[in-house]
C-alpha cells in the first residue's frame, strides 16, 4: 500500500482536484478506499509504505485503519543518518510526479529535517504496534525482512 502510487495517479489524471494547500485529502481517501476493499475482499497481508512521523498520525493508522483486533501491526522505523539520506535523494532517479509542493526529493528531505525539530515529530516507541524494528543501516534490512516474514508465516 504505497500512497506514492496514489499520488502519481492523482497528479497524472486528477491534478485539478488536488487541495491547494493542507493535507492531501483526496490521496488519503483513495488509500482508505483501497484498504477497506482489501480488508473485505482479500485475505492479503497489507504492507503500508508510510511516513507518519508524528505519534498522532501513527495512532490514527494503527487504531482506526489497522486496529489490533484485525491486524498484527509491525512498524519498521528507518533511522538512517542524514548524510546517507542526502546522498540518496540527490542521486535519486525516481519520478517526481508524486509531488504537489516540491520539485525534487532534496526539497522533501530538507522540509522533513526542518519538521523534525518540531515537538510532535517523534520516533516510534515499543508498544505503539505489536512489533517495532529499527533499521540504522543497510546491513540490517535483510534480517528485519526475514523476521517479519517469520511473523507473517506464524499467523
Amino acid at each position: 500500500m504505497d500512497q506514492d502510487n496514489h499520488a502519481e495517479f492523482i497528479n497524472t489524471y486528477y491534478k485539478n482536484l488536488q487541495p491547494k494547500s493542507g493535507p492531501n485529502t483526496l490521496k488519503h481517501s483513495i488509500s482508505k478506499l483501497i484498504i477497506d476493499y482489501a480488508k473485505v475482499h482479500t485475505d492479503y497481508h497489507i504492507i503500508v509504505s508510510n511516513s507518519n512521523r508524528t505519534k498522532k498520525g501513527r495512532q490514527y493508522l494503527l487504531e482506526e485503519i489497522y486496529p489490533k483486533s484485525e491486524f498484527v501491526r509491525v512498524l519498521v522505523h528507518f533511522d538512517i543518518p542524514d548524510k546517507v539520506l542526502y546522498k540518496r535523494v540527490t542521486n535519486s532517479q525516481r519520478s517526481t510526479s508524486i509531488f504537489r509542493f516540491a520539485s525534487n526529493f532534496e526539497e522533501v528531505l530538507l522540509r522533513q529535517q526542518a519538521d523534525s525539530k518540531m515537538k510532535d515529530v517523534v520516533d516510534p516507541t515499543e508498544g505503539e504496534a505489536d512489533h517495532l524494528f529499527v533499521i540504522k543501516d543497510n546491513n540490517e534490512v535483510y534480517s528485519v525482512i526475514k523476521e517479519i516474514t517469520r511473523i507473517a508465516k506464524s499467523l
